[in-house]
């Protein structure tokens, strides 16, 4: 049996769209969502300006309204979709390297329908259950919020496991992702420093512990000092050479963030200071349980990222707001109950 129902159209040029879109049943290993919350994020900007032959949307929360032959979750489910529809089978997926996978059959939300639709259809195997305990769209806080920045921390301590100082280009969603679970990671006590250009952003960033640094202040970011580590979640070449500029002897520059390039000069920023510049994708399936742990835990202050919320039919607003670069984390919610 096949659902109609509309959904979001990215036309392109910054216009959304309403249509119908036909959402299939579950085939074997799959599952049907009923999409409760999807988080805007900045990597849905191409879509927006360059429009979208799928729905967008690769950071949902949902609830299972369907299942298909083979699977092992009820109907009523809860959970979170990674956006990664890995194999299971490869190289790195064995090795649990799910962020790596060598034959994924889509990327949710960009080769194939996301969460701004009201209906979702994932495979079980990139659908993480959730607990009660969870408010359905604090939930989405377990995918960019926490899990690319919890694996971003992960990879720096490979190569610096003494961590005692933190710098952090940019304070967008995945900035203040690194912030709070750097904080809960390494607790209060080591300096934390978060560079932007907007202030809004660097206010609400003080609110987390953070200490705000203007990026467009070359003394600002002189007096950051020698950081052990620093992530550039903004993409930008002039604050990944800052970054390296500053870092401490044996430190370690992690890029989360896709965007420009940078320039290195080996023996300067590599091997008289024995640095190491990594590169951090997304996540792995596994770290969700840890981190759903931790989300209950610290629910509160995690989703206090979430700084918006708006209904599906104002999602052409919320992206409007959100690219303003005077928002946390966006979140497009739709109902569910009557399903």
């Amino acid at each position: 049996m096949t659902i109609s129902a509309l959904a979001p159209r990215f036309v392109g040029k910054g216009r959304i769209e309403f249509e119908e879109r036909d959402y299939a049943s579950p085939g074997s290993g799959q599952l049907l969502l009923r999409v409760a919350a999807n988080a805007v994020c900045g990597t849905d900007r191409s879509q927006y300006f360059e429009g979208s032959s799928v729905v967008p949307g690769h950071e949902a929360a949902g609830v299972v309204v369907a299942a298909g032959r083979g699977t092992t979750l009820a109907v009523g489910a809860r959970g979170v979709v990674y956006l990664m529809d890995y194999c299971g089978e490869c190289r790195s997926c064995l090795l649990g390297a799910t962020n790596q996978c060598l034959a994924k059959r889509a990327d949710m939300g960009f080769t194939a329908d996301g969460g701004y639709g009201p209906y979702e259809l994932v495979h079980e195997s990139n659908f993480f259950p959730i607990s009660d305990a969870v408010e359905i769209g604090n939930a989405t806080m377990l995918l960019d919020v926490m899990g690319t920045s919890s694996h971003a921390l992960r990879r720096a301590e490979l190569v610096r496991p003494d961590i005692e100082s933190i710098y952090i280009a940019g304070a967008g969603p995945i900035g203040l992702g690194l912030l709070v679970m750097a904080r809960l990671r390494y607790g209060d006590d080591i300096p934390i420093h978060i560079s932007d250009v907007s202030p809004w952003r660097l206010e609400f960033a003080e609110s987390f512990g953070g200490t705000p640094v203007d990026a467009a202040d070359a003394r600002a970011l002189a007096a950051v000092g020698s950081p052990d580590v620093a992530f550039d979640s903004s993409g930008k070449q002039l604050a990944r050479r800052a970054a390296l500029d500053m870092l401490g002897k044996r430190g370690a520059l992690v890029c989360v963030g896709h965007g420009e390039t940078v320039t290195l000069d080996v023996s300067k920023d590599l091997l008289e200071p024995e640095h190491a510049v990594l590169g951090s994708e997304y996540f792995r399936y596994d770290e969700l349980h840890a981190n759903l742990e931790l989300l209950e835990q610290h629910q509160d202050v995690i989703a206090r990222v979430i700084s918006h919320r708006f209904s599906v039919d104002r999602i052409s607003e919320a992206f409007e707001l959100f690219l303003s670069g005077e928002t946390g984390k966006v979140l497009i919610t739709q109902e569910v109950e009557s399903d």
